[in-house]
This record gives C-alpha cells, sequence and structure tokens, in this order.
C-alpha cells in the first residue's frame, strides 16, 4: 500500500453492526509512501494507523471530485 498526504484512507466492514470508516491521511511515516500513517478518522480522532487486508487508499485527487 503507498500513500500521499491528503489521500483518504477507507476501511470497508464486512458487517452490518459496524459501518466503514474513512480518514484523511495527514502524515506518512514510512519510505515511499509506506505505512504506518497518521490518519484523521471522520469522527476527529487522529491517530498512527496500520493499515490492514479492509484498508484502501483514495488518492486525494479523487477525492476531492478534481478531475482536470
Amino acid at each position: 500500500m503507498r500513500a500521499s498526504i491528503g489521500d483518504l484512507v477507507l476501511i470497508e466492514s464486512n458487517s452490518a453492526e459496524k459501518h466503514r470508516r474513512e480518514g484523511e491521511i495527514l502524515e506518512v511515516r514510512g519510505a515511499d509512501g509506506a505505512p504506518p500513517y497518521v490518519v484523521r478518522w471522520s469522527d476527529g480522532h487522529e491517530g498512527l494507523f496500520y493499515p490492514g487486508p479492509d484498508a484502501r487508499v483514495r488518492p486525494r485527487d479523487a477525492a476531492s471530485g478534481s478531475g482536470g
């Protein structure tokens, strides 16, 4: 997984009790865009994040909807 500052992290849920989580990457601590990431989640919480198999990154350009 590779990401840049400003990209969105999406964590999909396979359970009806859990909803999808979204957050903005504030800092990339790994080399060349690799994890871990510091993420601000949609609830305002910030923390260090190591993505699992249910996580994906949406590039900031796709997230903003500006396609050029």
